[in-house]
């Protein structure tokens, strides 16, 4: 091999590792100082961080069962009010179970709904982005025009549209957010792949006879996750709002789960002679969405090298 060569495979090497989201020690400094000056993004961060603890340790956090029910306590109010007593410090619900311990229950099933349609939306999204930045032709042309059919529907009328056919529960409104989200990582990728073909390390990759799958997953990929992580955590609370919705709707999770937009459901006829059966699912679902997307704001600022200040 000519030294040309051997210069050629070093350029390579040297721009894959580049990709590496925050791969070293001093990146990890660097993102965390853009990161922390959004005062928003770091309350957003621990609001999170607390919402995957109270996930992880539900059965510890939790006074008593999310199903348990207190016949002698129908629709008790909280602690602090007329009528309240600390053992259940939220009140119940209609058929006597307790709200705080279905809130913290309900806290799992909702970071468990986010992570899987995270992963499936983002790993289905970006490999066909990948494919479609890629193959060009008539294969990026169909790849994208079905995508833009999936974005013209109203993204929670196709939601319904797919739970209606696959029929209500948990599992099949998290396929159907999915698919809903997935057009959204196929675009991303695909413009995030077509602004880095053109770059000297590709090139020079291509040169030392890089095959197709290394170009596409160890010398591109890494090199668009940025907008691929901003996107995944926006997506996060958009899984939320919709599983909740769906819940709310009947279509989500099914009764006795205490899912937070099904507890909602549950108690929509008792808004006016119990206000917090309603208030407390709601305020639950509007901090970790809140939270979410100021976080989501930070990660953008902090990995889009156009909104650094110099």
């Amino acid at each position: 091999m000519t030294a040309s060569d051997n210069s050629n495979v070093v350029t390579a090497s040297a721009a894959e590792g580049q990709g590496g989201v925050m791969a070293r020690p001093g990146r990890f400094r660097e993102f965390w100082s853009y990161f922390s000056e959004n005062t928003g993004a770091v309350v957003g961060l621990v609001v999170f961080l607390a919402f995957i603890l109270i996930a992880a340790f539900a059965d510890v956090l939790a006074p008593h069962s999310p199903t348990e029910q207190f016949r002698q306590a129908l629709l008790q109010p909280p602690a602090w009010q007329e009528g309240g007593t600390s053992e259940f410090l939220l009140g119940t619900d209609a058929i006597g179970r307790d709200l705080l311990s279905r809130l913290i229950h309900g806290a799992r099933y909702s970071f468990f709904i986010g992570v899987i349609v995270v992963l499936i939306a983002a790993g289905s999204g970006v490999f066909i982005g990948l494919v479609a930045g890629f193959a060009r032709g008539w294969v990026d042309t169909l790849i994208m025009r079905l995508m833009d059919i999936l974005l013209a529907f109203p993204s929670l009328l196709l939601a319904l549209v797919m739970v209606a056919i696959l029929g209500p529960s948990l599992i099949n409104a998290m396929i159907a957010i999915a698919i809903v989200l997935q057009p959204h990582y196929v675009r991303l990728t695909r413009a995030a792949v077509l602004q880095e073909l053109p770059k000297d390390y590709v090139t020079s990759a291509r040169v030392v006879g890089a095959s197709r799958m290394r170009l596409m997953f160890v010398t591109v990929l890494p090199n668009c996750l940025a907008p691929i992580i901003v996107q995944a955590a926006l997506s996060f609370s958009t899984a939320i709002l919709d599983a909740a919705a769906l819940g709310f709707l009947g279509l989500g999770a099914q009764p006795p789960t205490p899912e937070w937009g099904t507890m909602l459901a549950d108690s929509r006829e008792f808004v006016l002679r119990a206000w917090w059966v309603v208030t407390f699912p709601g305020l639950a679902i509007l901090i970790n969405v809140l939270a979410i997307n100021l976080m989501g704001d930070g990660l953008r600022d902090a990995l889009d090298p156009k909104l650094k200040r110099s």
